[in-house]
This record gives structure tokens, C-alpha cells and sequence, in this order.
């Protein structure tokens, strides 16, 4: 804790001064352009990675960079996308995968997740990706993932409404720890993928 209570003196004294007029403006205006879902993984901070600043993304992490298909009961990842969407108005969604990703390295090696009944539970939304992806390489695996949570995506009617009236763009992205590298993958109906 000591690192942390550090790091908010650090930046209340080098960081907050320099960008004081950016957040007084924040208290009154939340206007991000895209909604960042990714992975819980601490490696992977998306701010850092796309180099905004603080107001420009919307971001919702989860294990697994997963999205659960829209369903009838509530949650917090259906209730994020929502407001991303129909609140706030993003006109872009990006799914973020990443290399060496804990959840997708437990589901390619079949690990036992008897003892985390949470964990296996969750792992659950990534069956599709499972189901298409023909190896237990885990990279292959992350690219399937980020496919498969698109298309969950899709089912969301904020998502689906926005997308019929062209008002949002959904963005596939796998990165890579050790170099930086983003791959990025066309939506579910165009699978084609590109390196930028």
C-alpha cells in the first residue's frame, strides 16, 4: 500500500499541476470517443497503450477481455455498454485480447478449475472462441477470443442499434507484451486480419 500512497503523492505533485485545467474541465464534461474493453490484466493498461488522456476512453476490464452475450438478467459489463453507448455516445468499441493471457493460457491447457468455481464459471463466455479455434496454441486462442467477444458484443442492443444506424465501430485488437505490437482483427462478418 505504501507504493500506492507514494504514487498519489507523485502525482498530486508532479502530474495534477501540469494537467489541472484538463481536469477542471472533466468535472463537468464526460464525452469519451471509445468504449476500451480488456483484460483485467495489469499488464495491459490501456491508457498507457493508445497514449490518451484521462476523459478519452470508456473502459470496462474483465478476465479474459470476456463479454457475455446479452441475456434477461443484469450485469455489470451489459450495464457499462449501455451507458457507454447510449449515455455517453462512443463512436468506437474496441475488444483488446493480449499475449500470454492468464484466462485463455487456463482454457488452452485445460487446466482444473474445480477449486475456482468463479473462474470456471466466468471462462465459460469464451466457449465460441474455444469451439473455433482448432489448436491449444494460446495465441491462437487470444485471436479467437477477441473474435468470438465481438460477436457476444454484437447481441447487446445498444451495440446492435448503434451499429444499424452506423452510429459506433467495433474494433478487434490482440496485443503483444514484448513488443508493443497490436494486431488488429476485422469484426466477426469480415475476419481478415491486418498487423498495424
Amino acid at each position: 500500500m505504501h507504493d500506492l500512497t507514494g504514487g498519489v503523492t507523485r502525482f498530486q505533485r508532479d502530474v495534477f499541476p501540469g494537467k489541472a485545467d484538463l481536469f477542471a474541465r472533466l468535472t463537468h464534461v464526460h464525452a469519451p470517443h471509445t468504449l476500451f474493453i480488456g483484460c483485467s490484466d495489469a499488464r495491459v493498461v490501456p491508457e498507457l497503450i493508445t497514449g490518451s488522456e484521462p476523459g478519452e476512453l470508456f473502459v470496462i476490464r474483465t478476465a479474459g477481455n470476456l463479454v457475455p452475450a446479452h441475456g434477461l438478467s443484469a450485469d455489470g459489463v451489459a450495464a457499462s455498454i449501455e451507458y457507454a453507448v447510449d449515455v455517453l455516445g462512443v463512436s468506437d468499441v474496441v475488444v483488446c485480447g493480449h499475449s500470454g493471457c492468464g484466462a485463455m493460457t487456463a482454457l488452452a491447457e485445460g487446466q482444473d478449475l474445480s477449486t475456482t468455481p468463479a473462474i470456471a464459471a466466468w471462462l465459460r463466455h469464451a466457449d465460441a472462441a474455444r469451439a473455433r479455434c482448432t489448436t491449444s496454441d494460446v495465441a491462437a486462442l487470444v485471436h479467437s477470443n477477441v473474435i468470438a467477444q465481438l460477436a457476444n458484443l454484437s447481441t447487446h442492443p445498444s451495440i446492435a442499434r448503434a451499429l444499424t444506424h452506423g452510429e459506433v465501430a467495433l474494433h478487434g485488437w490482440v496485443f503483444d507484451i514484448a513488443t508493443g505490437r497490436i494486431d488488429q482483427l476485422d469484426a466477426p462478418d469480415t475476419p481478415a486480419a491486418r498487423a498495424a
